[in-house]
Formats: structure tokens, C-alpha cells, sequence
């Protein structure tokens, strides 16, 4: 009986890791990124930035170009946290035009459109283009470099 129960536990010692959510996310790297990235949306039009935030990974490393030149996860929150400090100001993010192309089994970049949808009190809508680097880490896929640029807003005529 004992030898049964050791055999059970060692098979699922095995097949148990082969599920955590890094092993999924490798399975199908674009899905797992396009899942990060709409968990993100979702908790930036709930007004939640610190769950915005762990789309990126929690390290001094990762990067941001933007008008400036960021390093940090903890520079990037509170960048975000003095840009956007109420929901007007966050107003409701979308994201389209999302490319996922893989780099190796640990690397993806992704390209695609944001639209931030805000009141004129909020700062008027804003739109542009975003070029991500991820990792696939310990926790699933992580933003490790944010190069976005926004557009100037449309002319009125």
C-alpha cells in the first residue's frame, strides 16, 4: 500500500510542475502575452494601478522610453501614480492592433494601438503606438521594456 501511495505522489511530483503558469504560458506564448495585456486593461478601467502594474516585472531593470528615459518597476509606478491620480484621469484604456512576435522560447515583442478614452476634465483622449519587450518568467509573462509614443491629439478644422 505504502509503495502504491509513494509511486502516486512521485508520478504527480512529475506532471505537477509541467502545469504552473510559466509551463502554460510557454504552451502558447501569444495567447498567454494577450491575456497579460487585457488583465492589465481591465485593472487600470477598475482605477486598481498597483495590479496594473504587475503586468511588468518587479525589478530595477526594467525599462521605459517614453519623452524620457525610466529604469525601474518602482520609478514606472510611481511615474504612474503622479500622472494619473484619480479615475478621471485614467479614464478607460483599450488596446488594438496587437502583433506578438517570439523571440525564443523566453522572449516575445509586441506592437499595437492604446486609446485612452477620458473626459476633457480627465485630459482629453490620448492614442498612440507601444513596442513592449517581455520575458517569460517565474510568474508567467512580464514587460520588461515599454518604448511608447503617444500622438499628438487630432486637429480640429
Amino acid at each position: 500500500m505504502q509503495s502504491k501511495i509513494l509511486r502516486t505522489l512521485l508520478c504527480l511530483a512529475i506532471i505537477l510542475p509541467a502545469h504552473t503558469p510559466a509551463a502554460t504560458a510557454q504552451e502558447n506564448p501569444a495567447q498567454a502575452i494577450i491575456t497579460v495585456l487585457n488583465k492589465s486593461a481591465d485593472d487600470w478601467n477598475r482605477g486598481d494601478i498597483d495590479s496594473f502594474a504587475t503586468s511588468y516585472k518587479n525589478s530595477p531593470d526594467i525599462l521605459f522610453i517614453g519623452p524620457t528615459i525610466r529604469h525601474g518597476y518602482g520609478e514606472m509606478l510611481a511615474r504612474y501614480k503622479a500622472a494619473y491620480p484619480s479615475r478621471e484621469k485614467m479614464g478607460t484604456l483599450s488596446f488594438s492592433q496587437l502583433q506578438i512576435q517570439p523571440l525564443d522560447e523566453h522572449f516575445a515583442t509586441v506592437t499595437g494601438h492604446f486609446h485612452l478614452e477620458r473626459t476633457t476634465a480627465g485630459g482629453g483622449n490620448a492614442d498612440g503606438y507601444f513596442l513592449l519587450v517581455t520575458e517569460l518568467t517565474q510568474d508567467g509573462w512580464k514587460i520588461i521594456r515599454d518604448q511608447t509614443t503617444v500622438l499628438p491629439p487630432p486637429t480640429k478644422r
